[in-house]
């Protein structure tokens, strides 16, 4: 979540500034929103397997004499970096479009009245950008933050059983151990943690209302 919300912000500042060519940087940026969960797996998947293009290319450069197993049972760590690289990759583009719409939204008279007064671009970005941007925020990462904890694909695609997450547990204790009733109480204690982190983003980026554009 930090490192999307971190090259999110980086995206859209870069969306938001550029004079020409904003459509099809957009476009670029936006290209992950139309893979599916199970899509994004397996392109990972093609990277990191044992005749993948990794091996394939650390071979090549004499890095390795065989071919290394990265997403075997005994890599939890491997798998776990591989998954967070595909969830990168694939959901930064989500919050990146809502901080788009949401830096649009900004005056640009705030902009030119900072620099007048001397005002620095990673001044006014801390100072106007981040400020007026809060609705935007509590948006993007409350939608990330509940995506996050329904990842299932992304992890059935590159670990397996190897890597048990909350999703993938309530999967298998529905359809793997036949009991409906374990996987219905997982499917809540999902949604209580989902509900937890919505209540606590809403409170601390709460936007008063007389601060709002």
């Amino acid at each position: 979540m930090p490192i999307q919300l971190a090259m999110a912000l980086l995206m859209a500042s870069v969306v938001s500034r550029l004079e020409s060519g904003r459509s099809a940087a957009l476009y670029i940026f936006a290209i992950p929103l139309g893979i599916s969960d199970l899509a994004a797996g397996l392109i990972w998947l093609a990277i990191f397997d044992q005749s993948g293009f990794l091996n394939t290319l650390l071979s090549g450069l004499g890095i390795v004499d065989r071919p290394v197993m990265f997403l075997g049972y005994q890599s939890k760590l491997t798998i776990f970096i591989a998954v967070a690289l595909a969830e990168i990759w694939r959901a930064t583009a989500i919050m990146m479009v809502i901080l788009v719409a949401g830096m649009g939204l900004i005056p640009k008279e705030y902009y030119e009245a900072a620099e007048v007064f001397g005002a620095g671009p990673w001044k006014r970005f801390v100072r106007i950008t981040l400020p007026l941007l809060r609705p935007s925020l509590q948006t993007a990462i409350i939608l990330r933050v509940i995506l996050a904890f329904e990842v299932f694909a992304v992890v059935a695609a590159l670990g397996g059983t190897n890597l048990p997450v909350l999703m993938g547990e309530t999967y298998n204790w529905q359809f793997t151990l036949q009991d409906r009733n374990v996987a219905a109480a997982s499917a809540l204690l999902i949604l209580a943690i989902s509900i937890g982190f919505t209540l606590f983003f809403l409170r601390v980026l709460r936007v008063p209302k007389e601060a709002r554009i």
